[in-house]
């Protein structure tokens, strides 16, 4: 086998590597999150990220006057902005209603089926099973 022959054979196994990672990182909603643990919190938005395969909502909630900040998984940025959503829609210190389903493994961590704002407004609602 020739080195260029090599090289483009290594480059190609590479690539495929690197395309498919992504696939292989997504989840079941079974597997991380329970439908017999539904959730509703009221906070403050510390941050909202928009990235594959899925957006991250970060709200601070006070309980017990403590500050938990709530990492609540969404749907990917194509699927968000299908259903109408925005990256501005929300921003830092906006007060909003979360509803999901809790992490089988940790009690702070969850999976939005709907998020209001102050005034009870839907800002987007979603299936679990994307």
């Amino acid at each position: 086998m020739s080195f260029s022959l090599f090289r483009n054979a290594l480059v190609a196994a590479a690539c495929t590597t690197f395309v498919a990672s992504p696939a292989l990182a997504h989840h079941s909603f079974a597997s991380e999150f329970d439908r017999d643990q539904p959730f509703s919190i009221e906070g403050s938005v510390n941050s909202i990220q928009w990235t594959n395969p899925h957006g991250w909502l970060h709200v601070d909630v006070e309980e017990d006057g403590e500050t938990v900040t709530y990492e609540i998984e969404l749907g990917s940025p194509s699927m968000l902005m299908r259903q109408g959503w925005r990256r501005n829609d929300l921003v830092q210190g906006d007060k909003v209603t979360v509803t999901g389903f809790r992490a089988r493994n940790r009690f702070n961590v969850g999976r939005a089926t709907g998020i209001s704002n102050s005034d009870g407004e839907a800002i987007f609602g979603q299936g679990i099973d994307d």
